[in-house]
């Protein structure tokens, strides 16, 4: 019997320091999950006032250059739309301390109309102000609706390995009336009007909505070369190749007419503008407002890339 008894206790002693055991475990996996979660709250608010730029952001009382950054695809959901620019713009002009506007140019292109209105509003500024100049300074690539921007420029400057030109337009998509025999798949589409269902990939092309495709890319490439040539005028080198597509090197463009010389944003602002400080008037979304903003980017892109042809400045 009392073999039974302490068999029993050494049992009961067992199970309740397993039970002790797994307690402590789980106790020491919550707390470390809590400190986990304590340390990306703190990230997570960190990251929120993390300043966005490492430029000087301040307005100063003294006369200074305004930067204004035209960086990735231009599009009315990037950094790089218009409205944000534009605004950028405007404050920088109005600003009575700022002595010359840099647009800080780091773009492959995209929207031609985003990019048109940027333009249209540096004429619109430059005419309200005359007193103040702009300066379009290429970084690594100013080509298709970067280098439409940079034409309203006074003047145009790159570093010799930047790439610049891409005066073109284009329009892209694909095609799956093949696959879809092959796979034994039927393509039911209903429209009203004879060619609404034309950029339909689904369906084969019809020459005469090819041929109204092209009129139409043709027509707006013709408003690119004319906005162009507005702005660089008889800099321009007379050459078939420039309005081509191709682009060049920041040192090739310089000869081709679209760049006046080499210079980085700071040269510019010190030896041109003769204002070394430089504030940046770059509107800035908040961290949730750029985090909402790449999300629903993203998404809209997956959604629409699959069913609608691109049709850009290139």
């Amino acid at each position: 019997m009392n073999e039974q008894n302490n068999s029993d206790s050494d049992v009961l002693s067992t199970l309740a320091f397993a039970t002790l055991k797994e307690q402590r475990r789980a106790r020491r996996w919550g707390i470390f999950f809590k400190g986990l979660m304590a340390a990306y709250f703190f990230i997570f608010l960190f990251m929120i006032y993390l300043p966005a730029s490492s430029i000087d952001t301040s307005k100063s009382s003294k006369e200074h250059t305004a930067l204004i950054e035209i960086k990735g695809v231009i599009s009315s959901e990037s950094e790089a739309s218009a409205d944000s620019i534009i605004t950028g713009l405007r404050e920088a002009f109005k600003e009575e301390k700022v002595k010359g506007v840099i647009l800080r140019i780091n773009s492959p292109g995209g929207s031609p109309v985003q990019a048109g209105y940027i333009n249209d509003e540096i004429y619109r500024l430059k005419k309200k102000h005359p007193e103040k100049k702009v300066y379009a300074v290429i970084v690594d690539i100013g080509a298709s609706g970067g280098y439409y921007i940079a034409a309203a420029a006074d003047e145009i400057y790159a570093d010799k390995a930047s790439m610049v030109g891409s005066i073109g337009v284009l329009m892209n998509g694909f095609g799956f009336v093949d696959a879809m025999k092959k796979m034994g798949i039927e393509r039911r589409l209903y429209a009203a009007g004879e060619h609404k269902g034309f950029l339909d990939p689904f369906s084969k092309a019809n020459p005469d909505d090819i041929k109204h495709i092209k009129g139409l890319l043709k027509n707006i490439h013709q408003q690119f070369i004319d906005t162009v040539r507005k702005g660089r005028g008889d800099k321009l080198k007379d050459d078939d190749k420039l309005f081509s597509g191709l682009i060049w090197s920041g040192e090739e463009s310089i000869k081709m007419g679209l760049v006046d010389a080499l210079g980085s944003s700071s040269y510019v602002a010190r030896e041109i503008i003769k204002a070394e400080k430089i504030v940046d008037y770059t509107p800035r979304p908040g961290f949730l407002d750029r985090f909402a903003s790449q999300l629903g980017v993203a998404f809209g892109s997956s959604v629409s890339s699959k069913f609608f042809p691109d049709t850009y400045f290139q």
